[in-house]
């Protein structure tokens, strides 16, 4: 049988249409040089990474794994040593039936198979999987917390800092006071180095999306935001705290002499074979200074639009409204919701070469092919609204404000919507109505909003319940009445949630999923804002039209057991 072609199976599964199959082909031919044609879908924006590897995988007869949910067989892995994982690119993971399955980056690579076949001296059945995916296994399974845990113990003991001398506050805070020439010396001792790379290390290990490295009286607090929870990691002694703060600081090219005043800077590592960035911050506390670290995953801006967690209906609605040509589309959120990984999705969606994308962010947190990006500098008068207008003297298409903070901001973003551009932001609200009352305070009239804005998307982000310990269970009918559940409707319906494991690290919970609620603008709505009408109004106009609420999208993924009936209530209440 004829091997069918990736186009043709990507479109038999849904994942493009036929129209963005032969853009992608035109765009190939265009090329100078010829172009796997999933790259360039994934390049325009019409394929996630992931979904070409399944089609892929279709093509070439093998299985498509997730190494996170694959139920991994630890004492197969060991069958090969770590060196010749990552030379390989490959990790075994199961043996069913005398064979041993192996998650490779390139299940076609003889030059992998055949020597992996020596040393594991058995058939192996090769299997696609990230790379990433098999980089992060291989941190995973050959590297246990106790190794981890010696790893911090010995960097400690090693820090020699014995010769320094500490001199005590007047009012007792213990702030550590080192002169710089020997700071300097300190820092750059290995197990300083050593233990700086450990905290960094552990927390992209441990999926964390913030470092908080916090001074208190007694030592150093060091906690990880993972899945939008803070948890305390660690306690590091007092001793330590001027070295491990100023190799930071230095690693972030900032400067370590100052101590008084906050700083911002980035670091830029290799991690398990993958390139992370770190959006580093200071802030003077009464027991020393304060540091947190923005974990950036570069790969995370290409998951796509599909792979957010919004509905079906919702995603059409949303991706007909940024194919407009002018007008603005705002995401709205508290921090921390994922707002910019959504309109980085749609840029990336949106990026082709006939369109010149702008974008003016604080600060530039990816770097997006094909795009300009700009970042703020105050100090140099570039703020969000002297930069969005310079981007109109550039001839933009589609410019992207990171968030819209103030009225002149705001009212060049909507002059810019007007005249034939289409703007992306964000803005601080509860929920998509909120937007317009918004955008009134501000001082934007009110003919400009009704003319100007196209849709607002509403996002929080909620666990997902960890699929290695996942159990039904009956929640408490005042819990599910919370909701708007009513009793009736949850005949024949399960409820889950996780129980805790290795995997999840007891929470029951791995990763997160969007919850969203999209206001597109109609007559209706047009006519409240011209009215200065209220939220509510706003709110009950736009659920008339068939707007589907964070609630009621909160409400479907328990339902659907992505998520706990516990978890949607502390997001959508506490949001």
């Amino acid at each position: 049988m004829a091997k069918r072609q990736i186009g043709e199976i990507l479109v038999s599964r849904g994942y493009i249409t036929p129209e963005q199959l032969q853009s992608a082909l035109e765009a190939q031919s265009g090329l100078p040089t010829m172009e796997a044609l999933g790259e360039t879908l994934v390049n325009m924006g019409y394929l996630s990474h992931r979904d070409k590897l399944r089609c892929l995988a279709e093509q070439w007869g093998v299985e498509f794994v997730e190494l996170e949910t694959y139920p991994v067989d630890v004492t197969v892995t060991k069958l090969v040593g770590q060196e010749i994982c990552r030379r390989y690119k490959a990790i075994p993971i199961s043996r069913p039936n005398g064979k041993v399955v192996v998650a490779m980056k390139d299940p076609n690579d003889i030059y992998a198979i055949d020597p992996l076949r020596l040393v594991i001296g058995a058939d192996i059945e090769p299997v696609l999987a990230e790379e990433e995916d098999i980089f992060a296994a291989i941190a995973r399974y050959f590297a246990d917390d106790t190794n981890t845990q010696e790893a911090f113990n010995t960097a400690l003991k090693e820090i020699d800092v014995d010769n320094i001398e500490v001199t005590t506050a007047s009012n007792q805070n213990a702030n550590e006071e080192v002169g710089g020439d020997q700071l300097r010396e300190l820092v750059d001792e290995a197990p300083v180095v050593r233990l700086a790379n450990l905290i960094l290390g552990q927390a992209v290990k441990d999926g964390a999306s913030d470092i908080h490295i916090e001074p208190t009286r007694e030592g150093i607090r060091v906690r990880y935001r993972v899945d939008g929870i803070l948890r305390e990691t660690m306690q590091l002694p007092k001793k330590v705290q001027s070295a491990l703060i100023s190799r930071i600081k230095i690693m972030s090219t900032m400067d370590i002499a100052e101590k008084r005043a906050p700083q911002d800077g980035r670091i830029s590592l290799m991690i398990d074979g993958k390139q992370w960035d770190f959006r580093v911050s200071t802030l003077p506390s009464a027991f020393g200074e304060k540091v947190v670290l923005r974990v950036l995953d570069k790969s995370a801006i290409g998951v796509g639009l599909h792979r957010l967690g919004i509905m079906p209906k919702t995603l059409e609605q949303f991706e007909n409204l940024i194919t407009r040509t002018y007008g603005i589309i705002l995401v709205t959120g508290p921090t921390g919701s994922g707002k910019s990984t959504t309109l980085y999705s749609v840029l990336s969606k949106l990026n082709s070469t006939e369109k010149n994308i702008l974008t003016i962010e604080d600060p530039v947190e990816y770097e997006l092919g094909g795009l300009t990006q700009v970042g703020v500098n105050p100090r140099a008068g570039l703020t969000f609204a002297s930069g969005l207008r310079c981007m109109l003297r550039q001839d933009p298409n589609i410019i992207m404000v990171g968030e819209i903070r103030d009225s002149e901001t705001a009212l060049i973003a909507v002059e810019a919507a007007l005249t034939g551009h289409l703007v992306l932001s964000t803005l601080h609200t509860n929920d998509a109505p909120g937007a317009i009352a918004r955008l009134l305070d501000m001082g934007v009239e009110p003919f400009l909003i009704a003319s100007a804005l196209c849709g607002v998307l509403a996002q929080r982000l909620c666990r997902v319940i960890c699929p290695r310990c996942k159990v039904s269970y009956q929640p408490p009918m005042d819990a599910v009445r919370r909701l708007g559940i009513s009793q009736e409707s949850t005949q024949g319906v399960k409820f889950y949630r996780g129980r805790g494991c290795d995997f999840c690290k007891g929470t029951g919970y791995k990763g997160r999923t969007g919850i969203y609620e999209l206001m597109a603008i109609n007559d209706e709505i047009r006519d409240l804002a011209l009215e200065r009408a209220s939220s509510q109004k706003v709110k009950e106009a736009a659920i008339r039209n068939g707007m589907i609420t964070l609630k009621s999208d909160a409400t479907e993924k328990v339902l659907l057991g992505m998520t706990s009936l516990e978890e949607t209530l502390r997001v959508v209440y506490s949001g």
